[in-house]
């Protein structure tokens, strides 16, 4: 196997509503809420229509994309044995996305993310992680893990305890280690950690601007860069109208991003940028051409609704 994603397995449940739906429940539209109570989740769901399920999550994603481009893969997630976990399960294996947990039931449900759709086609989020955000290293398999030619970490996951246990597990055992910051409220809070990993222990750091800038309290680009240079790994970095550009020891090379996009949504844009370099990596391809692989993924996923193609 190519690749192993491990990430928070969420089922995006994709649901149409109106303006006063939001201002019901009082969600601030366009925006992410996160809900740790299962029956105030419990409830907006029971007030909804479902329109369609997708089995999500930012590395889930990820490794979909890869899949979609002939990479053998797969995805490592704690998921519950419900109704909403078994099609997540369902979900990536139609991807040809080799699921490598074995479900059983769980005392918290498996996460979910409500996506409220309103007439003006902005989304609206609210996440219930459940018991994705309880994975633990008994959920890790050395072994499945050593096979790999690399594995692929999202931030989101990391917390301290038991999921902090499984992500050490994880990098201990593979070969190659690569890793997506997530989003800078991953990076605010756990900044030290962050800061560890890529600096002695990943392979690969993928971020967007205002991520690595907060990593390390950077006043300027130039200072990001000199950061790069001095920890000599290889730093992948989305910076929006801006291109990307890649660090990776002295070696500098930046591409620049597609115009003239009729963008719908930017809901998977780092993830499938992630998805289209990794496929330049692991089959070998020049920086130049993985970067430009990472943008033509991206220009094309912000063009319609939702985080796959």
């Amino acid at each position: 196997m190519k690749i192993l994603g491990i990430g928070n397995a969420i089922v995006d449940v994709v649901c149409k509503v109106n303006d006063d739906f939001l201002t019901l429940n009082n969600l601030a539209k366009g925006t992410m809420k996160l809900i740790f109570n299962e029956s105030e989740f419990d409830k907006l769901l029971e007030s909804v229509k479902i329109e369609k399920t997708i089995s999500g999550g930012s590395v889930a994603n990820s490794i979909v994309g890869l899949a979609q481009l002939d990479n053998e893969v797969g995805f490592i997630g704690k998921i519950s044995d419900d109704n909403f976990g078994i099609k997540y399960e369902e979900g990536l294996k139609k991807e040809n996305v080799n699921f490598l947990y074995t479900k059983k039931k769980e005392v918290l449900p498996t996460g979910t993310c409500l996506i409220l759709i309103t007439p003006d086609s902005e989304r609206t989020m609210c996440t219930y992680l459940g018991t994705a955000g309880k994975i633990n290293e008994n959920d890790i398999d050395s072994n499945i893990i050593s096979k790999c030619k690399m594995i692929f970490l999202e931030g989101y996951l990391w917390d301290e305890g038991e999921p902090k246990k499984a992500f050490d597990k994880a990098i201990k055992n593979a070969k190659q280690k690569a890793m997506s910051l997530s989003d800078q409220f991953c990076v605010d809070r756990h900044k030290i950690h962050f800061l560890e990993l890529v600096k002695n222990k990943l392979d690969i750091t993928f971020a967007n601007e205002n991520e690595i800038i907060s990593l390390i309290d950077a006043k300027s680009f130039e200072d990001v860069i000199n950061f790069a240079k001095q920890i000599k790994r290889h730093l992948v970095i989305t910076r929006g109208a801006n291109g990307s550009i890649v660090i990776k020891e002295d070696q500098i090379v930046e591409h620049p991003a597609n115009s003239n996009l009729k963008i719908v949504d930017l809901t998977g844009a780092g993830d499938l940028f992630a998805a289209g370099y990794l496929h330049g990596i692991i089959n070998n391809l020049p920086i130049k051409k993985c970067l430009k692989q990472g943008t033509i993924l991206s220009s094309k996923i912000i063009q319609t609704l939702g985080a796959r193609l």
